[in-house]
């Protein structure tokens, strides 16, 4: 199979996870737990063609078409498949996801214009929580945890306790640079202790292959190489362009999307200034800088 391609690994008879290689712009993962009966399918993908391309997966091992849709997060990677499965599956997330893609709209399109989506219909979550929620999935417990602002302002984390599984939708990116401009730096640092809590040796990220608890570490050491970017920068007066052209990225070099740091920047220089966590971007600024970043190479969609 090309290495593009995308897989299934099942990490229990019931828990599959859905891997996008190479796990860059728009090459999200996904999830499904079914015990042949029932199905909950985790996150969606980036276009019409993928979104059917994970519905043929969860179909290949037998499952059924999923009932019950959870959201990790608002971003069209994780959410534009939504409408290929409904009416049939009842989408779930954070009341603060439900919000968000209604307001981004078909904001994919706009910023990655050449892109083949296909026809897509916005499907925000029908049901929403606020804090925690618990529920079952061919008799497995799947509890939703928000973390409060973090990757985004509607953030879900989906634990499955009996299994020692988490997927931690785009809180974590194994092997490519974490992306924060919608979040928080601060609420992503304690977003990472939430993780920890919950003792899961198994880690699907929002990106890139399947990982373990060791990718906390990884992240909150880029996380805390941003803050003291970002309060060095911002003491001197520059902008966080500036700043992230001055940067040496030391062990972080080889993170894919390494033009996210200018993003993160304009987030970490916004919390410097006292705005709240979450506070809206100018999402144009943001990523005309990690265009400039890429040395005007536009940053690429490779669903």
């Amino acid at each position: 199979m090309p290495a593009n391609d995308p897989y299934t690994v099942q990490l229990t008879p019931s828990v599959h996870a859905y891997v996008q290689p190479d796990g860059g712009w728009c090459l999200n993962n996904a999830g499904f737990i079914s015990d042949g009966e029932s199905t909950l399918l985790i996150d969606t993908a980036a276009t019409e063609r993928r979104a059917l391309l994970l519905r043929d997966a969860v179909r290949a091992t037998g499952a059924p078409p999923p009932s019950t849709l959870v959201n990790t997060h608002h971003h069209g990677d994780h959410t534009y498949g939504n409408q290929v499965f409904t009416p049939g599956a009842t989408v779930i997330g954070h009341e603060s996801c439900r919000t968000e893609v209604i307001a981004a709209g078909h904001q994919l399109h706009l910023i990655w214009p050449d892109t083949e989506f296909g026809d897509i219909t916005i499907t925000p979550p029908d049901v929403t929580y606020s804090e925690r929620l618990t529920l079952r999935a061919g008799g497995t417990a799947v509890r939703l945890l928000h973390p409060g602002v973090a990757h985004t302002p509607g953030d879900t984390v989906v634990h499955l306790p009996e299994h020692g599984i988490v997927f931690a939708g785009d809180l974590i990116f194994e092997g490519g640079t974490p992306f924060i401009p919608m979040g928080s730096l601060g609420g992503s640092l304690r977003a990472l202790d939430l993780l920890r809590s919950l003792d899961a040796e198994v880690v699907v990220p929002g990106h890139g292959p399947i990982t373990d608890p060791t990718a906390y570490d990884a992240t909150e050491r880029y996380l805390r190489y941003v803050a003291g970017l970002a309060e060095a920068g911002h003491a001197k007066g520059l902008t966080p362009l500036e700043t992230a052209r001055g940067a040496d990225l030391g062990e972080f070099a080889a993170l894919r999307e390494s033009e996210r740091l200018v993003g993160n920047l304009h987030r970490a220089f916004a919390e410097l200034d006292g705005k709240p966590e979450g506070s809206p971007l100018d999402p144009v600024a943001v990523f005309a800088d990690m265009t400039a970043m890429n040395g005007g190479v536009p940053v690429a969609c490779h669903a």
